[in-house]
């Protein structure tokens, strides 16, 4: 198309969450509490881990950074979120609809790579107890996370360098609740095919390739869990696991119903369905269902509380 056919728009209209004016209100409340949990429970989880000396272990460390991603990643989705909830819409600039899109990708496949990390050290742990301290030393686990921040920035690089290179012109209106690659990419008047192809490509390769890392360590570990003679022990050591295991599942399911699977008669509500489950439901779990039912973690809390003076509740299961 020629550039007398159309305006180049510098600015962009987020819809978000297109509900009645009766709930509107209390549903941007109950997302903003929702929001406040997420940043303040996994940034509980950051303190307790730099803070607590019985907690300066691997599987922490490696904690530690997916709680630190879940914190920049509700962070950069959710106060757009709010805005279009509070005034029926969101108005965002062009270049900061393109750096948000990267940011939310990049950190989704940041964490992707974290997650498979993890299931490596509980492999590790489980499959090769004897060699774990000589194995999980302080220089591999840094060289893993650092892998995995680069990594995930790193692959996406070439996305928004393409993106960057379209024109967009008018309608100028996405019809979600935060820029996403295919809204974004709709609003082009550029070719914009070959962007989708290789955003498809690394959507699909950074889901994909991770997630068949965690399901072939898990099935190592299921396989030592079997061997193990005693029920009791059995239950003991598949517990470690399982917080991460129901995480994966709820994490990796939803991304691949979302970016790798085709979902041309999707509506666009159901989209964003799908979109929260993976944008809130799991920033707020992570550190329930990873930490707060965890011994140690709750051992750092009881003495937390105990110096602040107030009580702490005591849950009866260890994960």
């Amino acid at each position: 198309m020629s550039s007398e056919n159309y305006t180049r728009i510098a600015e962009v209209w987020i819809v978000g969450l297109q509900i009645s004016e009766v709930i509107r209100i209390p549903l941007f409340l109950f997302l903003l509490i929702l929001y406040i949990i997420i940043i303040l429970g996994n940034c509980l989880i950051i303190y307790l881990v730099l803070s607590s000396s019985c907690l300066h272990s691997p599987m922490y460390y490696f904690l530690c950074n997916l709680s630190f991603c879940e914190v920049v990643f509700t962070t950069n989705l959710k106060p757009v979120l709010l805005l279009s909830l509070l005034k029926g819409g969101a108005a965002m600039h062009l270049t900061n609809c393109i750096v948000q899109c990267y940011l939310c990708a990049s950190l989704a496949a940041t964490e992707c790579f974290l997650l498979a990390v993890m299931s490596y050290d509980r492999y590790i742990a489980i499959c090769s107890p004897l060699h774990y301290h000589f194995t999980m030393t302080l220089k591999k686990c840094l060289q893993l996370v650092t892998y995995s921040w680069i990594g995930g920035f790193t692959c996406m690089l070439a996305t928004l360098v393409l993106i960057f290179h379209l024109d967009f012109c008018g309608p100028h209106v996405i019809d979600h609740y935060f820029c996403d690659f295919s809204p974004l990419l709709e609003l082009s008047c550029s070719d914009f095919y070959f962007v989708k192809t290789e955003t498809t490509f690394f959507c699909f390769s950074l889901t994909i390739f991770p997630l068949t890392f965690v399901i072939g360590t898990y099935v190592c570990i299921i396989v030592a869990i079997l061997k193990i003679p005693s029920s009791t022990g059995r239950q003991k050591t598949f517990s470690t696991c399982s917080s991460h295991l129901s995480v994966v599942c709820t994490y990796y399911g939803t991304l691949i119903s979302l970016y790798v699977v085709p979902h041309r008669g999707l509506s666009s509500t159901n989209n964003k369905i799908l979109s929260l489950i993976y944008t809130v439901v799991t920033p707020l779990f992570n550190p329930i269902i990873y930490s707060l039912r965890n011994r140690e973690i709750r051992a750092s809390l009881h003495r937390l509380f105990a110096i602040t003076g107030r009580p702490f509740p005591t849950l009866n299961k260890d994960s």
